[in-house]
């Protein structure tokens, strides 16, 4: 029995010897930063400002939804970071009767413009509508616009 521990321990001892030299091969691996030389601006924090045009509400045909289509343009001097509106709508007498959210993932990027759609299961009673706009860092304070400039390497992208 004597001989049997013996043999344990030395493989153990050699095991966890053979196991500490591979993590110390590893640790020695020069490690390069996934960002190195990108510059990186952070995300607004705070009251963001964006222009928006009058949203499009239309309903989906074959679907019991209305459909709201809002494009935004960051005016704002640094990324908006998940931008979100969220859609109220009442009946005449000013109740609550629907609601929906639409998201831009990621950020929105100054002077970029995207579409925001809002999708909401129809009711009878829809007879008005708001829109509360925040972002991850803070809220928003949209204005509204009649026409939108798209940045230039935009415009010649959809060109192509």
């Amino acid at each position: 029995m004597n001989r049997v521990h013996v043999a344990v321990a030395a493989t153990l001892i050699s095991t966890s010897m053979f196991a500490g030299a591979v993590v110390s091969a590893q640790s020695t691996q020069q490690l390069t930063p996934v960002l190195a030389g990108k510059k990186i601006t952070p995300p607004f924090k705070g009251e963001a400002t964006i222009d928006i045009l009058q949203p499009v509400t239309k309903p989906i045909p074959g679907k019991n939804l209305v459909q709201t289509t809002i494009k935004v343009k960051n005016t704002a001097p640094g990324p908006i970071a998940r931008l979100m509106v969220a859609e109220t709508w009442y009946d005449g007498a000013g109740a609550i009767v629907a609601g929906g959210r639409g998201v831009i993932n990621g950020f929105l990027q100054p002077g970029e413009v995207q579409t925001i759609t809002i999708e909401t299961p129809y009711n009878a009673k829809m007879k008005s509508n708001n829109w509360n706009f925040t972002h991850a860092n803070g809220t928003v304070k949209p204005n509204k616009v009649k026409s939108m400039d798209e940045p230039a390497a935009a415009a010649a992208g959809a060109k192509k």
